[in-house]
């Protein structure tokens, strides 16, 4: 891929009537490959994925980024997927793409899909660099802290038309996804992706509290693990310092595996 406008290619994930077309743009580049899990509702042509896109051309470095099933430019209805489709569409394309020890680049619900897909021994990440991660959110961050009434509501009709900050039209929050993702909860029990990890959170995030980061810390193993709070920071951390930060981490994160002979063959 020489420039971000290029039209994406197709990886066909499932089978039967559970076919969908995911949209994936890959560059070539030095390994190990970083991998990009956007966000709930977000695509690849996010500021932080443009931004990571932008750095892996100018440093080198392969890059793989898709569209979840109902994002972006892949198929597929949002309102049909849950967390266990979002994480098949990750699974299929780090086994298609990214298969020799990735770094994996998760935002929001890419850093749950992130560290779901490290407990899988066929990926072996060599590092997680996870931005505001909302592991377990449909769970602890949706359903938890929504009235009697909204709940009511889902459990009755299937589906509650949640109003968004970043989207004009209401986010459906359906009964299946909240269902589905009670069978991904991480943080009753202690988690070990086998490689480090570097999260990034912002203390004035409404959407992923900084207390949320703290409680997948105790989970993680103390080696090994990065938190860095930015005391002003917001949920998407997209500002220009929060760029530069997130690149900064990056580039720690691939000198610290580079010492890995596999890092240095190139992308497919």
């Amino acid at each position: 891929m020489d420039t971000v406008t290029d039209s994406p290619e197709f990886l066909t994930v499932g089978t039967g009537s559970e076919t969908r077309q995911i949209a994936v743009r890959r560059r070539a580049g030095a390994h190990p490959p970083l991998v990009w899990l956007g966000g709930f509702r977000s695509d690849m042509g996010a500021s932080k994925a443009l931004a990571l896109d932008a750095w892996a051309q100018a440093n080198g470095r392969a890059l793989i980024r898709f569209d979840y099933t109902g994002h972006g430019e892949s198929g597929g209805r949002f309102a049909d997927a849950t967390i266990s489709t979002w994480l098949a569409d990750a699974m299929a394309v780090i086994a298609t793409y990214a298969p020799d020890r990735p770094i994996l680049v998760g935002s929001s619900m890419g850093g749950w899909i992130a560290c779901l897909a490290a407990r899988h021994r066929s990926v072996a990440p060599s590092g997680l660099v996870l931005i505001a991660p909302a592991l377990d959110f449909t769970q602890s961050l949706m359903w938890e802290r929504f009235t009697p009434d909204i709940r009511a509501t889902i459990e009755r009709e299937g589906v509650w038309m949640r109003p968004s900050a970043y989207d004009p039209e209401p986010v459906p929050i359906t009964r299946a996804l909240i269902a589905d993702g009670q069978t991904h909860t991480l943080l009753d029990a202690p988690l070990d992706p086998g490689c480090p990890v570097h999260i990034l959170q912002g203390m004035e995030d409404p959407d992923v509290p900084y207390a949320h980061a703290l409680r997948i810390v105790e989970r993680l193993p103390k080696a090994g693990t990065v938190l860095t709070l930015i005391a002003d920071g917001d949920h998407r951390l997209s500002r220009p310092q929060d760029i530069a930060r997130l690149l900064a981490t990056v580039e720690a994160m691939t000198q610290t595996t580079r010492a890995d002979p596999a890092s240095t063959e190139s992308a497919p």
